[in-house]
């Protein structure tokens, strides 16, 4: 790895922790671009799987018992459906095709990001059910499977329930741990391995990611416990922007493929 890519890396497994800890999640989106920027499309959610897992395991700890657990029984079930939807999806597309897909949620999840508070507002807090939580719980899984992007969908079903904040990042890291648990038997195992359509034709979880993904492990809990720290001392408005500003722009570039070195020549 170059040394671009490698602080690229570092950055956005650091930030696995920053987001689940200290956001809920849902800032979570600008790291799977810019680690599709430092390893290839294909290779990146491999890598990032077992460092999210790790992520769980460190958040759950710190916010252990703060969640609201219902929303499990509406998510989880369209959550295991668009797992094995997207599986199928991922082999069907090449490196570019990945890149502008990923770059596309990245951008939308910035709109969304800017647009949440006069889109989700209601007179009263949202009750969650199975009819909204379903169609959701499989997008979640789409997206989540594609890019480790599940924030955007996640953030519209939890946001209108005008949770405590606190409760608010206890619930996303509860169900983001379960969708990841989920996911990984689908990324682990090929169809040579377990001859059944729910499985993707190779593997993407393999030897290789998974010695990329053991030597950027110890960024993690530092993640989470800088997570932790910025969630009870800065304010969220003001760091938003600026991952907001990042996350825009790591989207353009995976859109449009500027020739970044064309600028320091």
């Amino acid at each position: 790895m170059t040394w671009p890519s490698l602080l690229l890396a570092a950055f956005a497994v650091l930030f696995i922790g920053v987001a689940k800890a200290g956001f809920g999640g849902g800032l979570g989106m600008l790291v799977t671009p810019l680690c599709v920027l430092a390893f290839g499309p294909k290779h990146a959610i491999g890598v990032l799987l077992p460092l999210l897992c790790a992520g769980d395991v460190f958040s759950l700890y710190h916010y252990w018992g703060k969640w609201r657990r219902d929303n499990l029984r509406y998510l989880l079930p369209g959550a295991v459906v668009g797992v094995v939807i997207g599986v199928q999806l991922v082999g069907r597309f090449s490196n570019r095709q990945l890149n502008v897909v990923i770059g596309l949620l990245a951008v939308l999840f910035v709109l969304f990001q800017l647009a949440k508070e006069r889109l989700l507002r209601a007179e009263g807090a949202f009750q969650p059910n199975h009819a909204v939580g379903l169609p959701c719980g499989i997008g979640m899984g789409i997206t989540s499977t594609f890019a480790h992007g599940a924030g955007p969908v996640a953030a519209m079903f939890l946001v209108p329930q005008r949770l405590p904040k606190d409760i608010f990042v206890g619930t996303n890291v509860l169900l983001f741990a379960w969708i990841n648990a989920i996911k990984l038997p689908f990324f682990c195992l090929d169809r040579t391995m377990v001859p059944l359509p729910c499985f993707a034709p190779a593997s993407l979880i393999d030897r290789q990611t998974l010695l990329l993904s053991l030597k950027f492990f110890p960024l993690v809990p530092v993640g989470v416990w800088l997570g932790v720290w910025l969630n009870r001392r800065f304010d969220e408005r003001h760091f938003l922007l600026v991952i907001l500003g990042t996350l825009l722009l790591t989207g353009l570039q995976l859109i449009f493929n500027f020739d970044l070195a064309r600028l320091f020549r």
